[in-house]
């Protein structure tokens, strides 16, 4: 068993899970994390907007990005989300899930719960010549658990708590024991939404922040030395509503992110050009969880340059005719030397009463290591409008 089979089997996860490893140009590397799959959006709906959750009229989908949503969102509402993930890659075997459910209460408060589920196929694992070792079936699965209260008429505040299994691998590799890992963890998310007459009346604003995944590491091994991050994450992002008509509605939404965890070093090369474990530049990234948080926003070893490239963006904008009908486009942008997720997205939708079906289809740039093909459905019931600012 080599060394490299370890690195193949979370690496090779990880990348299915939209965070790839690769693409590391100029020895500037992305952030090394664990149940990469929590960062995944699966709503379709913002999905269509290049993952701009926040700016969007809340539902129960809310959930994934910004909890404090669910208090706008209405009486209750529950939503079922699938997409069959890149199944150009695996024949069809891998697919992602999501559910979730919220109810309100005095006009003031909210619970909400979600389940997320990522099934990644078959995988078939092979030494250095070839031999088959092991075949396995990589899966992963978080629960959440919400509560929702308003600040006042146009802001309200959250707090998620949630348990995350992750499953990659079994046996023994290179003497390590592979086992499941489980993490707990927790969210606070702040919502504000209101109105202004600009170029027509009425014209509703949103905006909102979370911090998401903040938990304990994942021990994938019987090393205790070996722990991974959870994909800490800063969420920043809002919306605004313009032509706000009976019949015409267009809405333009931006979200900002920034992985709250280590940035790995550079180490000094011996006379081979391998890597030691002496840093060159950069900070030690065995560290703690709330070390790793407030150092995370100054530990690249290139600086300031480097750490800008950290964040990521994406945006849209969303059209409703007669609130029955959708057509949304957007951009995600990732740099290439920390993952190079980058993808134009678009997206249909219809409102039939209280029902809603959306449907998003992202398509990467060339050289991405988006994958190649993904479609996203969502399938959404609420009851009561969204409350409007």
């Amino acid at each position: 068993m080599k060394q490299s089979y370890t690195t193949i089997l979370f690496t090779g996860i990880l990348l299915m899970a939209a965070l790839p490893l690769a693409a590391q140009k100029n020895q500037q590397k992305p952030p090394n994390i664990g149940a990469s799959f929590l960062l995944v959006n699966p709503d379709a709906r913002s999905s269509g907007t290049g993952d701009a959750t926040t700016g969007l009229d809340p539902d129960p989908n809310a959930l994934f990005s910004n909890a404090a949503k669910i208090v706008f969102a209405g009486d209750w509402g529950v939503s079922a989300n699938y997409s069959p993930w890149m199944w150009e890659l695996n024949n069809n075997q891998s697919n992602m899930a999501y559910v979730s459910a919220y109810k309100t209460w005095n006009t003031t408060e909210g619970i909400g719960v979600s389940m997320k589920y990522f099934n990644y196929g078959q995988v078939t694992f092979r030494d250095d010549n070839g031999t088959v070792m092991q075949d396995f079936n990589p899966r992963e699965f978080a629960i959440d658990a919400a509560y929702a209260r308003k600040l006042g008429e146009h802001m309200s505040l959250a707090i998620t708590a949630r348990y995350i299994r992750s499953q990659l691998g079994q046996g023994s590799f290179n003497s390590l024991q592979q086992k499941p890992a489980s993490a707990v963890a927790g969210d606070v998310s702040y919502y504000y939404q209101n109105s202004v007459d600009k170029l027509d009346f009425g014209n509703r604003y949103s905006l909102g922040v979370s911090v998401t995944n903040i938990g304990t590491k994942l021990q994938y091994t019987d090393d205790n030395t070996r722990k991974s991050f959870l994909p800490m994450n800063l969420r920043i992002g809002g919306g605004y509503t313009f032509v706000h008509t009976h019949e015409h509605e267009f809405t333009i939404a931006a979200d900002i992110n920034k992985l709250m965890v280590p940035t790995p070093p550079t180490y000094v090369l011996d006379a081979n050009g391998n890597e030691t474990s002496q840093i060159l530049k950069g900070k030690d990234p065995n560290r703690g969880v709330v070390d790793a948080i407030f150092s995370s926003f100054g530990d690249a070893p290139g600086g300031f340059n480097e750490e800008i490239r950290e964040y990521t963006i994406g945006s849209g904008i969303e059209y409703a005719y007669k609130q029955a009908f959708f057509v949304r486009t957007g951009y995600f942008y990732e740099h290439p030397n920390k993952g190079y997720r980058q993808h134009f997205a678009a997206g249909l939708g219809v409102r039939i009463s209280d029902i809603g079906l959306d449907i998003a289809y992202l398509i990467p740039t060339d050289g991405s290591l988006r994958e190649k093909k993904t479609l996203k459905f969502s399938l959404v019931y609420n009851i009561g409008k969204a409350v409007q600012p």
